[in-house]
């Protein structure tokens, strides 16, 4: 019977053109505006992280001498490149950055601050080399010069629950700290992924695929891991070093 009461109800309202206001939900069919790239987030990548060091420990912990390019897909052009490495030049010419650009900064070890800097850019900030990556969302304005970060596109993956990003607009820099060289045609394509362990910890993997049709033969792809932090406790910006 109430069902047959509700349906009687509707079709007095309906008859007498009461307006009936539906409130969308976040995403969802409705006269107001589309929801900011911000309100639209499937995840939240915010807070303090911490790199975590489970592969390729002895390229990303110390610096690897001249010409150990192991694991690193550079073809004969750019393994030569690299042999002609000269941090002392690079620190010369004011370059000294030329590792922590955005093919490599994920893999530096150290921390980072992400935030929303607006409802159509994301932060990431971090204390190695005190680099600043901003990913943009569409309606947001790209950079114009080439930069270390350069111009990062950003889009939720909704049904894989992560975070896409494209860049390019990149400064010639390293993908290695030890010269590996990528180029200014070079795109890094990464994808930001939570997992929550059973413990309620957070961790954050992005996975990275670097192409360069100018000194790699295929695309460098790696694995990156960070977990949560509670606090900043331990946040400590430094200068970037060639060495």
């Amino acid at each position: 019977m109430k069902r047959f009461a509700l349906a009687a109800t509707c079709a007095v309202v309906c008859a007498l053109g009461v307006p009936v206001t539906v409130h969308a939900q976040r995403g969802g069919r409705g006269g107001g505006p589309p929801a900011t790239p911000r309100l639209a987030a499937p995840i939240d990548l915010t807070g303090y992280w911490v790199s975590v060091v489970t592969e390729d420990w002895k390229y990303r912990m110390v610096t690897p001498n001249k010409g150990e390019l192991g694991a690193l897909p550079l073809n004969p052009e750019g393994q030569r490149i690299a042999k002609t490495w000269d941090p002392a030049k690079d620190e010369a010419a004011g370059e000294q950055c030329r590792a922590y650009g955005a093919p490599a900064i994920m893999r530096i070890p150290g921390r980072l601050h992400v935030t929303w800097q607006d409802d159509s850019t994301l932060k990431i900030e971090t204390d190695a080399g005190t680099q600043t990556r901003l990913l943009r969302f569409a309606g947001a304005a790209p950079t114009e010069d080439p930069s270390w970060q350069g111009n990062s596109s950003a889009q939720w993956n909704v049904p894989g629950r992560s975070l896409k990003v494209v860049t390019n607009n990149l400064r010639p820099g390293y993908v290695r700290k030890n010269g590996a060289p990528y180029s200014n045609r070079t795109v890094v394509t990464e994808y930001f992924d939570l997992n929550t362990m059973p413990n309620g910890d957070q961790w954050m993997t992005v996975t990275t695929k670097v192409e360069d049709p100018v000194y790699f033969a295929r695309p460098f792809m790696t694995s990156s891991d960070f977990k949560k932090l509670p606090t900043a406790a331990a946040w400590n910006p430094t200068p970037c070093s060639a060495k």
